[in-house]
């Protein structure tokens, strides 16, 4: 079946094959526009409320965290009975909760808002961790490194163009981010409908039991444990990482000495991603199963990230150094991140896949939910302690990646 795949994978006219890319790349982009547009309107949204900092950083917390939760249980259901199954109601619930989401803040209603905010999370945990792997069931080889190259540009894509969208919606009303979501949402449920043709071995494969479907997840951390476990926190580290500097910067930026508002915030806030975006695209095109390539590239972008966050601790008054480091450090991660995704899902079994990438998104998405509150209890100690703090996790996450994940020449 594998070898069958790869020869229908051949013969795909390379059109066909970029707009499938597109229909793929559309579930992780309606994914993060669901929190980032949302970050430079978080001020509105705790002055329009009258919450507290740590009230504002739930709004973000409270969606990851509840997708944290569910995606194990989507990428069971997904390895079960198909990606597609399970890509398509989470978008519908994703977008009809973001509906909600709106009228909770319409109507000033912090208890709806934020509930409507979990619900969304919910519906989050089925959509783009299951397109990673549903990316590793329709392409193999160089291909899928490309497209899970794109995946990942695309994730970076949407972090680029939220800051500035979110900002531009907010000209007309505070609260029209949070209705613009679902549209977007909508785009992307027609196009995994009509554009994307999942693999009969994906959809139609025996049902395995739990049991049994446990005891293989089991037997793959015994096997693989000893990288996946640090692959799945140096993820989790590098997104808690960039979302609490996004925050942290969405708050700061209106302060002296920057006071920097609106739709210029948002082109700031955009910088740092750009540099990320097109870094995940590259890297994502060049490693090609590289085992070399991906282990150098990882260990050079934590070392980035590292050593530029180290150096914001003294230049964090001048903000046009201070906007680099944090772009270099985000090129950093965008060196890491597409590397990670091609060894998770191109060294574990398909039937198994569904569950190990969720996992693995499932760390990540956790990562994203401590960013916010952390960031804000650190805040209210010292700005100094923020720096030193991300500086010491991403020198922790370098450690654990040059010891512990070592990949062979040629990546599965």
């Amino acid at each position: 079946m594998e070898q069958t795949n790869s020869k229908q994978e051949a013969k795909q006219p390379e059109q066909s094959k970029w707009i499938e890319y597109i229909a793929l790349a559309s579930v992780p982009l309606v994914l993060v526009l669901g929190n980032s547009m949302l970050v430079p309107i978080l001020p509105d949204v705790k002055r329009q409320l009258s919450l507290t900092q740590l009230q504002t950083s739930l709004i973000i917390t409270l969606f990851s965290l509840a997708a944290g939760i569910i995606i194990p249980i989507a990428g069971y259901l997904s390895d079960r009975y198909g990606r597609k199954k399970i890509i398509i109601p989470a978008l519908i619930l994703y977008g009809a909760a973001g509906v909600l989401a709106g009228f909770g803040a319409l109507w000033k209603s912090y208890p709806i808002l934020i509930a409507a905010r979990a619900i969304q999370g919910i519906g989050a945990a089925g959509t783009a961790p299951i397109a990673m792997a549903l990316v590793g069931d329709l392409y193999k080889g160089a291909t899928e490194s490309q497209a899970l190259g794109l995946i990942e540009a695309s994730n970076g894509a949407g972090k680029v163009a939220s800051p500035i969208l979110g900002s531009l919606l907010a000209l007309w009303s505070w609260t029209v981010p949070f209705f613009a979501f679902p549209v977007f949402c909508a785009g992307s449920l027609v196009a995994m409908i009509f554009l994307i043709k999942e693999p009969k071995a994906s959809a139609d494969k025996k049902k395995t039991p739990l049991s049994d479907y446990l005891k293989n997840i089991k037997q793959i951390f015994k096997q693989k444990g000893h990288w996946l476990i640090p692959a799945f926190i140096s993820g989790s580290l590098a997104l808690f990482i960039l979302f609490g500097i996004l925050f942290y910067l969405s708050d700061i930026l209106e302060e002296a000495p920057y006071t920097i508002k609106g739709v210029k915030k948002g082109l700031v806030l955009a910088i740092p991603l750009l540099g990320m975006v097109i870094t995940s695209f590259t890297t994502g095109s060049l490693i090609k199963k590289n085992g070399v390539l991906i282990r150098w590239l990882m260990n050079i972008g934590l070392a980035l990230m590292a050593v530029s966050l180290c150096l914001t601790i003294f230049f964090s008054r001048n903000l046009y150094v201070f906007i680099g480091l944090i772009t270099l450090s985000s090129i950093g991660t965008g060196l890491l991140l597409p590397c990670l995704n091609t060894m998770i899902t191109g060294t574990v079994e398909k039937a198994e896949r569904g569950m190990i990438t969720s996992l693995y998104s499932s760390m990540r998405f956790i990562g994203v939910a401590l960013g916010p509150p952390l960031f804000s209890w650190m805040m209210d100690i010292s700005h100094k302690i923020i720096f030193i703090s991300v500086t010491s996790l991403s020198a922790i996450a370098l450690v654990l990646v040059f010891f512990f994940i070592k990949p062979d020449k040629k990546v599965a």
